[in-house]
């Protein structure tokens, strides 16, 4: 083999074994006060929503964060707030990926966002039932859908946990939990 052909071969089997690393799920382990709740990630279906919550996770952004919006029979919302009061500073909003074929299923993580499709941050929400009418259906304001970006594989008893525990209004926003379930920490699982 010619040094040229060679050095043409590595260079595609070294680009392959990156794609093929690139569209492998990332394993994510959620430590929160009422247990551990193991994610799964697919960096193939929503890459840069990935990108963007595994580097929060890095980061320590969700350390000692609260599940600050609780409703049972719909979903557990956190990763924004210390308390129900103190909103966390965030970096730049991405891109909304809802489009990516994935739905807003029992034990599906999904990103949180405002009216404005692109507007998600670190807020992150896990869905307690088939949510369907939280889908993409088209490219509007009112079709976008949340971008899902993974799902549970350990610990939706935790997840079931938390959904049941007792909410109240306060600061002027419903649904949060009266004793505090927190976020202990987020890591990537080597």
């Amino acid at each position: 083999m010619t040094r040229f052909k060679f050095l043409v071969l590595s260079v595609f089997l070294i680009s392959f074994s990156m794609l093929s690393f690139a569209a492998d799920p990332v394993k994510i382990k959620m430590s929160t006060n009422k247990g551990d709740i193991i994610l799964e990630l697919y960096p193939d279906k929503a890459p840069e929503t990935v990108k963007n919550f595994v580097n929060y996770a890095e980061i320590n952004f969700y350390k000692k964060t609260i599940f600050h919006r609780v409703i049972g029979g719909f979903m557990i919302q956190g990763g924004g707030f210390t308390n129900a009061q103190d909103r966390k500073k965030t970096l730049s909003p991405i891109k909304n990926e809802a489009d990516n074929g994935l739905k807003n299923d029992r034990g599906t993580i999904a990103m949180a966002r405002t009216q404005d499709p692109n507007s998600a941050t670190a807020q992150f929400f896990i869905n307690l039932k088939n949510n369907d009418f939280l889908n993409h259906t088209r490219k509007s304001i009112n079709g976008w859908g949340y971008t899902v970006f993974g799902k549970v594989t350990g610990g939706m008893d935790v997840v079931d946990k938390i959904a049941s525990v007792k909410t109240q209004a306060t600061a002027g926003q419903q649904n949060i939990p009266i004793d505090p379930i927190y976020i202990e920490d987020v890591t990537v699982i080597k």
